[in-house]
Parts: structure tokens; sequence; C-alpha cells
């Protein structure tokens, strides 16, 4: 490629990096204000998680269109094609994560306002995790890191830990007192949709190394209670 066709496609490699940061920020954003609206029962913002998920969707397709037109106008080989193909699908990837943070914005106007039971109050502390994967992961992206990626790999025995733990205290909790089982039902969906983004989170680690060293990451040990 000429000098010009280079600087072109180095520019539009910035801008798929650069759209892959916009959605994680969003999605991180989502995690975290669907996090606080379940704390502080806000239906208010669970709603604005639910609205905002629409940017996700939106940048996402802008990806695909990018993605497809460099694919189709550069012929990128080697490490870039990887880059450019994980970027497509890492971007399918913290869409779906959206929805989940999506979803459990949904879950906010079904948990009783006035009789709140006392496990709410440590689903946070996973929703920082998660969200934190997510950042990591990201970040590993932008700077070809598979290192970092494969940091993020690891970190998600600790979030599938936390998940068991989270499970046997509602579980717990809904035996010991029958009439919270509609609470405690909502709070188990809560919980297995964020053990689902650290799932996500690490699926797009295996794609960073991928990209990065054009090779696979070899398989790492799924803990957690499983489905």
């Amino acid at each position: 490629m000429n000098t010009h066709t280079v600087k072109v496609f180095d520019d539009e490699i910035g801008r798929l990096r650069g759209l892959i940061s916009q959605m994680g920020g969003l999605a991180e954003d989502a995690i975290a204000n669907a996090m606080k609206a379940l704390q502080r029962n806000d239906v208010a913002l669970a709603r604005e998680v639910r609205a905002a998920d629409k940017q996700i969707d939106a940048i996402e397709a802008e990806v695909e269109r990018l993605a497809v037109q460099i694919i189709a106008l550069r012929a990128p080989m080697a490490i870039d094609l990887r880059e450019v193909v994980a970027a497509l699908k890492i971007a399918g990837v913290v869409e779906r994560i959206g929805d989940y943070a999506k979803n459990i914005a949904k879950r906010v106007p079904m948990i009783e306002s006035e009789h709140r039971i006392d496990p709410i109050s440590i689903l946070p502390a996973m929703g920082r995790m998660a969200s934190e994967m997510v950042h990591d992961v990201l970040d590993a992206f932008a700077a070809r890191d598979f290192e970092a990626a494969m940091l993020v790999v690891e970190s998600d025995a600790a979030l599938d830990d936390f998940y068991d733990s989270i499970f046997r205290t509602l579980v717990t909790y809904m035996v010991e007192n029958p009439k919270t089982i509609s609470q405690v039902a909502h709070l188990l969906f809560v919980a297995k949709n964020l053990e689902r983004i650290g799932d996500h989170a690490t699926n797009v680690a295996e794609m960073v190394y991928f990209a990065a060293t054009g090779t696979q990451m070899a398989d790492r040990d799924r803990g957690g209670i499983q489905e």
C-alpha cells in the first residue's frame, strides 16, 4: 500500500478501536447504573439504563459497517486482519453485555421497595467486579496486550466464586424466609446476569489473545455453578 493508503488504513483502525472503547464505556456505565438503581430502588435510573442501550446498539452497527468496509477496501493481512475481525466479534459481545445490564435494570421495578431484603447489599460488589473485567479486557484490546487479556481470564474464577457465594446466600435466605421468594428470584437473576457478563469478558479476552498472537488461548477451567 502507498503512504496515503497506509495513513487512511491506520486512521480507520484507530476509528475502529475508538468505537469499541466507546461501546465499552457505555456498557460499564450501564452495569454501574443498573446496580445503583437496584440498590436504591431508583426506577427512573433503571429506565435510563434501558433507554441508553440503544446507543450501544447504534455503535455496534457502526463497527460492523466500518469493519466490512476495511476488509473490502483495504484487504488487511495477518495481525491487521485479525484485529478487524476481533473488533467485529467484540462489538457483538459488548452489545450483549449491555443487554445484560438492561435486563438487570428491568428487574428494579419488580422488587418490593418497602420490604427489601438484606442480600441486595452484597450484589453491587459483584457488579463492580464484572464491570472491572469489561474495562480491563477492552483496555487490553486497545493496547493489543495479550498478557493483560490473560489476567482477565484468570480473574473470572473470582467472579464465579462470588456468584457461588451469593447463590448459596440467597437460597438460604429464601428457605429461612419463604415470603421473600419473589425478591430472591429476581436477585438470583441479577447475580446470574453479572456472572454471564464475566463470561463474556473472558470471551473477549480470548479474542484479544488470538488477535495479538495468532494462536488460540488454552482452554480455561469454567468454575462456578453451571447452568
